[in-house]
This record gives C-alpha cells, structure tokens and sequence, in this order.
C-alpha cells in the first residue's frame, strides 16, 4: 500500500511523537525537550527509553532501538509502514488520501480487514438496537438484576441477539459480501449441497423462517442459487463488544438467556478472525488505559461482568482477560501502560488456579504484582454489589504481595509440621521462584521460604538457591533426612533412646555439674516442658516419641511412612555419642528458632497498631528489644524466651 506523495512526511510533521508513543508508553518528563519511560521493546526496570519532543524521535539506551513516530508505530504493532501512517493520521485526526496497493494480494487483506471493522460496527449498533426493542425486555431485566443502569449499558456498548437467525444477516447482506459475512465470525452456515462436509459445524436454528413483508405467516426456503444457508451464530444472548486498544469493536462475547440444553454454552465467543486474535486483546483497555496512567497501576479481572462491575463503581483502571487465560502476549500489552498490577480473580479452585498461571507470567514480564482475594462465595462483580464501592476500595488497600500470597497457598494445601509437606511445600513455590529473572530477587525469595516455612538446614537452602539460579523447571530432589536441622537430629535420637534410661521423674540440673545429669533424659524433660518442636517439621514425629510408651516399637508408631523413613535414617546414622554439650547445643538451636518466630509476630503486631495504642506498642518494642539482646547471647537458654517476654 502507498499513500499520495509527501503525505508521510506533512503527517509527521503534524504528529506528536510524545502523545502517540504515550499512548504506548507511560513517560515523564526528564528535561527540557526530553521524555522517559520503561522500554516497550525489553524487559527494564529502571527507564531507559527517551522521547525528544523536538526533534521528533525516540532512542533506547538499553537495547539501542530507535526512529521516528513510524517507526516506533511499526514497531510495536507489528504493522506495515503504510499501515503505521494510517494510524498515526488516524490517532490525530488527518483525513487520508487515496491509497494504491502493491500487490492484488495486499489490497484484498486490506480491504478485509476495514471491512470486517465495519461489519462489527454495524452488528454492534444492531443489538443495541435490539435490546431496546419489546423482545429484548428479558436481557434489559438480567441486567437489571446484574445492577447494570442505562449508564453503563451505553458506556460498554451492551446489546441484544435476537432469538431468530436471520435477522442480523439480512441486515448486513446487502451491505456486504458473502466472504465478508463469512470471515466475519458472526455467522454459521450449512453447505446445503455438501453437508457432510459440514458435520461439525453448529446446527441452524429451529425456527429456519423468512420475515415477510404482507402480514402472512413467515417462511422459509433457500434460494434456489444459493450454495450456503447462512444464520447468525449468536442468538437469544446478551451481547458484550470487545474492543481494540483505539475502541473499534473487533469482537462479542455472548451470555445466552436460555436454560435449554441446546442453547450451547453459557458464555459463546467469537472466533479469531483477521482483526481478533483473543489472546492479543485485554477487555475495557479502551476505556482503562487513561486511567491506568493517571493511577500508575491497573487491576487484573478474569471476567467480563466483573470487569463492567468494578468499572461501573468508579474504579476505572480495570481490565479483564476476556474469554482466555491470562497470556504471554497480554502481559507484554499490559506493561506498555503500568507495571504495577493487582491481581483480582475468583477465589474459588478455579480462580485460584487461573491466579497461579497470570502470576507466573507476570513475573517473567518483571510487574510489581499484588494479590486481593475476596471473601470465599465472592467474585469482584458480587463483592461490588453486595458490599459496594468503599468496601471493595478499602480491600484494594490490603491486597498482599503476590509471593506472600503463595507461600500462604502453599501452607494450607501442604502443611509444613511434617518434613513431606514442607518438601511439598517448597516444590510448589520453587517454579514461581525460578520465573524471577534477578538472580538477587531469586535469592531473597529463596531465603523468605526458608524461613517462613522453618526450613532452617543450610543443604536445604543451598539446594533452593541453586535450583532458583539455575532457573530450570525442577522440583527439590532431597531427601527428607536433608531437611532436618542437626539439632532435630539430635533430638530425635535422644528421644528415641529416652527409654533405655533411669525414669524422667527425677529432675536434674541443666548445667551438667549434678552427677546424676543425663542429657537423654534432659532433652526429653525440655521438649516436654518448653514445647520447643512446636511448629518444626519434625514436631509431629517428636510428638509421637514424647507420646510413647516405654519400651515401644519404634518403628510401630502411629506416624507417616516419610516419617518412619526418617526416623530409620537418623538412627542408622546413630555413629556419635549424645553429650551433654550436644543437647544443650541442640536446645539452644531450638531455643533461637522460637525467639526469631515470636519476633516476626512481634513485628507483624507492630506494624498492625495505631498510634493510640501507645502502652501496648511500648511494651510489645520493650519485649523486641529484649528478645534480640536474648538473642545475641552465646549462652542462651530456653529461660530466655520467657523472661524476655515477661511484662
């Protein structure tokens, strides 16, 4: 395709390089004549991508990516140059001249595609109009029902499919050709002399009838020339436009009012076509975008209702995956306007499911992702219509990170007391820690797990780290055993041979100076009194052997089979004498992990108090303060922890 001559060059001259590639890019002014934003064409945290206002170009100093306002259309549509001229006259309003065409093959495809844009123009306003009409008065009542007001039925184009399927093909025949009804996605036809041909394709409506003219009983019989019988494939449903990033319709969804097995799916979609691939398109970006700059973040919804729902309550920087997983490609699209997102999906399975994947691509496109899940039985358009704005706004508020989020996921499928549910529990984590593309964002994640799931063994984290640095899709491969500290060890076994010594009735001194010490016994009597195995991996195979009678099986205890593997590796290694010195070490290891835990939820307290809590912030720093001097102490105790937390 070719334009009039020196019509690029005027076009460019009249076209703000600043305002179209803003409508890409999120920039800020750096300078004079100079404007930066993150670089649509790598991945970058810190901006490297400038606009010369002036002097017309943009210039990346990251990936060396350059040109004028065409190019950079080009580019980051995936168009031709003639194309790229096109939508830049569109963008700022210049009428266009007459094109020619290189090839016939060119000019067909464009024709096509213009077409097809006004196809779905046509067809939109129709069910528009049908929904205004008597035989839409059940769509307007679900809506009605959805919370839906006129405002926002006309704000997203909402519309009607009648339940006949020939209506809107009679139409736009005569506007159109057979091809272009075709190629559209709107309809569905029957090859009436191949039907076999057709096996697959959906069946034409029962009420196979021709509107008349004269009053008399409509009917219906094909035309004698005609190879196709063409219907709409959208009938009895509620029509959802989606639209392009510029607010041409390209596309329906269609939500049937039918309860009739036959009526197909709830939700009917149309197909890919030359204008609409579905994984390429976000539903609302057309209305979201300006406010997604101006916010500098957008919320992620898997619906459209919920989308319409959430937008309808004033909170406009929404947009939703339409009719698709969340996609590569979307997440690109996405980061062209703000890389903070907050991810609101159903909180059922499903949703939770669908919230796992985006994650994932979301942090391989590196967005700064936040996590709000609603109240189980609520989905964003419920929560909004129950509960209303201020309550949906102030959940926005408290949105978690997304890795807390998954590490929160991981405890309650896999809970972390025994040594299989935190390996459980670290394999479902470790794929979400190798998507990270920083190795030293990789490492800190790897560190968070260890500690939020009391995973304290060096080989452990080392085996994460390496794993996460490798950035390969694997699964940790240790052994239960390697997920043991050496205290636990210790423990287990002293345990284990608990019963082969005098009775625990007597107590002696800790300090080991009392002849009559024993340091089985004593680290029974520990793990008895203080609880210190609370909240280990190994607490509930500890717990079965405090719970054992003398004399048991050790082997017969009611534990799992990972469990009695373990608890049969740590004896067959049983080659060091258990001293003194070992068990206090071991109850010192014990004794840290418990003050750094009750310092985390110290610290959780404080950040959770308001400043009028004044006594109870001071005594809550007071007992913080004391528990790291505790902690700092090479002789530590287990006394430790209940006098650093006494009043």
């Amino acid at each position: 395709m070719t334009l009039a001559a020196d019509f690029a060059q005027n076009l460019k001259l009249q076209a703000d390089i600043v305002r179209i590639v803003g409508d890409y890019v999120s920039l800020k002014k750096s300078g004079a004549q100079n404007y930066s934003g993150l670089c649509p064409f790598h991945k970058e945290k810190t901006p490297s991508f400038s606009v010369h206002a002036t002097k017309q170009f943009y210039y990346c100093f990251g990936c060396g990516e350059k040109g004028d306002v065409f190019k950079f259309v080009q580019k980051i549509e995936n168009v031709t140059f003639p194309e790229a001229v096109r939508t830049v006259a569109q963008k700022i309003g210049v009428a266009l001249p007459k094109t020619t065409f290189s090839s016939e093959a060119e000019a067909k495809d464009a024709r096509l595609r213009t077409a097809l844009l006004d196809v779905h123009e046509r067809a939109c306003a129709f069910f528009q109009e049908c929904l205004r009409r008597p035989e839409g008065a059940r769509a307007r009542e679900y809506l009605a029902e959805r919370g839906l007001g006129d405002e926002t039925i006309n704000k997203f184009r909402i519309g009607f499919a009648p339940d006949s399927g020939f209506l809107l093909r009679d139409r736009l025949k005569g506007q159109f050709s057979e091809e272009v009804l075709r190629e559209s996605g709107l309809f569905s036809w029957k090859e009436g002399r191949q039907p076999s041909a057709v096996s697959h394709q959906e069946a034409p409506p029962a009420d196979d009838r021709r509107p008349t003219t004269d009053n008399k009983p409509a009917t219906w019989s094909p035309k004698p020339d005609s190879a196709l019988t063409m219907y709409s494939k959208f009938r009895n449903r509620i029509m959802f436009p989606i639209a392009n990033e510029g607010g041409r319709v390209i596309a329906f969804t269609g939500r049937t009012l039918s309860a009739d097995e036959k009526a197909g799916p709830k939700y009917l979609n149309s197909p890919e076509t030359a204008i609409y691939s579905k994984s390429r398109v976000l539903f609302n970006l057309d209305l979201a975008k300006d406010a997604i700059r101006a916010l500098k973040y957008v919320v992620l919804v898997e619906g459209q209702m919920d989308c319409i729902s959430v937008f309808a309550a004033g909170f406009h920087n929404v947009v939703a995956s339409s009719g698709t997983a969340f996609t590569g490609a979307q997440a690109g699209l996405l980061g062209r306007f703000s890389k903070q997102v907050v991810v609101n999906f159903d909180p059922d399975a499903a949703g939770a499911k669908a919230t796992e994947r985006t994650l994932g691509l979301l942090i391989e496109e590196e967005f700064d992702i936040q996590v709000l899940t609603l109240e189980a039985g609520f989905d964003p358009d419920l929560f909004v219509r129950r509960k209303g704005k201020d309550a949906y706004k102030d959940a926005l508020k408290h949105s978690q990170k997304y890795f807390d989020y998954l590490i929160e996921r991981a405890r309650v499928q896999f809970p972390v007391r025994s040594a299989e549910g935190k390996q459980k529990a670290v394999n479902y984590l470790l794929p979400h820690v190798q998507r990270v593309p920083s190795r030293i964002v990789r490492d800190a994640l790897a560190e968070e797990i260890a500690q939020k799931l009391n995973v304290d063994h060096a080989v452990l984290r080392q085996e994460l780290k390496h794993a996460a640095s490798t950035r390969k899709t694997a699964t940790v491969k240790t052994s239960a055993e390697a997920q043991v500290t050496d205290a636990e060890r210790i423990l287990i076994r002293a345990l284990a041979a608990a019963n082969q010594f005098q009775s625990e009735d007597s107590v002696s001194d800790r300090s080991g100076e009392d002849d009559a010490f024993d340091p089985v016994r004593q680290a029974r009597y520990v793990l008895s009194a203080e609880r210190l195995h609370v909240g280990l991996g190994t607490e509930s195979l500890m717990e079965a052997l405090l719970n054992a009678s003398d004399g048991a099986e050790l082997m017969e205890l009611p534990v799992s089979d990972s469990e009695r593997a373990l608890l049969a590796t740590i004896l067959m290694k049983d080659d060091e004498e258990l001293t003194a010195e070992k068990i206090e070490g071991a109850t010192r290891a014990l004794v840290r992990v418990q003050i750094r835990r009750r310092l985390e939820q110290i610290q959780r307290q404080l950040e959770s108090l308001r400043a009028a809590d004044a006594s109870q912030l001071r005594s809550l720093m007071d007992e913080k303060l004391r528990l790291k001097r505790a902690l700092m102490n090479p002789g530590l105790s287990s006394g430790e922890i209940s006098a650093a937390s006494a009043d």
